[in-house]
């Protein structure tokens, strides 16, 4: 299932339009998207979602055209000699600012292009390696069958790293090749598993984060009186108003989240308003 199908699925159930999801995930890939609907749409731009975390199965012995189980098998190794001491080591040189090389087939647009669309068209693409942070990188089981081994493994990492990609370049430097088998994102920014609902839980019966909710929980909060609520309805800088570095949630008296501002010199200004 894809990212656009599961927000074609929400659309339905919710009873809006107006969805949209941020931080695509794989078809093949499980866990948590987080969606917004209608006002909150306007959000999800905002939201400090650029730190990721993910369990993932590797699979060394084979190499794919999609560095996934869902590629074709380009070519095989055996991994007798493979011990879990070098999966171990293999592992050490991923974590911390690394450069990767993102998969070839990937959403990347080159030259207006997605590198996918390339691919499927017969075309040979090469990506730029690019900077990523990988924050942890443990393996967490082993297991050995006919010419194959499985590697769990949890990761947290920052936007933009493709997990197929650890898989692929662990695989390469064993020496068998590598791709993933199985991929489940278990935390984007502050949303993880504990506040996911599958499809099926929301056809049930659907239930979302309130606005104000996120808002509070992702940024500094700032409860506004009477006479400053009217000023931000309108998106009118606040003058003589501190507020911390970046962006500050603002609320009315009543609790309602108002906007988003952010400090300008002797200025409080908007950077969002989500209310008239």
């Amino acid at each position: 299932m894809t990212s656009h199908t599961v927000v074609a699925r929400v659309r339905r159930l919710a009873g809006t339009r107006k969805v949209g999801h941020a931080g695509t995930l794989d078809p093949m890939a499980t866990g948590v998207l987080v969606a917004g609907l209608n006002r909150a749409t306007r959000l999800l731009g905002h939201l400090q979602l650029a730190d990721k975390s993910y369990d993932a199965t590797i699979r060394l012995g084979a190499t794919t055209s999609t560095d996934d189980a869902e590629g074709e098998v380009v070519s095989t190794a055996p991994v007798d000699g493979v011990t879990d001491a070098a999966i171990a080591a293999g592992v050490t040189p991923y974590r911390g600012e690394i450069s990767q090389v993102p998969s070839a087939v990937s959403a990347i647009k080159v030259d207006g292009k997605r590198a996918y669309e390339r691919v499927r068209a017969g075309e040979e693409v090469v990506l730029k390696s690019r900077t990523v942070t990988v924050s942890r990188y443990d393996v967490l089981d082993i297991r050995r069958g006919d010419g194959w081994i499985d590697v769990d493994v949890s990761v947290d990492c920052s936007s933009g790293t493709y997990i197929r990609a650890l898989a692929r370049d662990l695989g390469a430097d064993l020496g068998v090749g590598g791709h993933l088998t199985a991929l489940r994102r278990t935390r984007v920014g502050t949303f993880d598993l504990s506040v996911a609902h599958s499809l099926d839980a929301l056809a049930e019966e659907f239930t979302w984060l309130p606005i104000a909710d996120v808002a509070a929980g992702t940024f500094p909060r700032y409860d506004a009186d009477a006479e400053q609520a009217a000023a931000i309805r309108t998106g009118r800088p606040l003058p003589g108003l501190k507020l911390s570095a970046g962006q500050t949630a603002m609320f009315d008296p009543t609790g309602i989240f108002l906007a988003l501002y952010e400090p300008h010199g002797p200025l409080a200004k908007p950077t969002a308003v989500f209310v008239s």
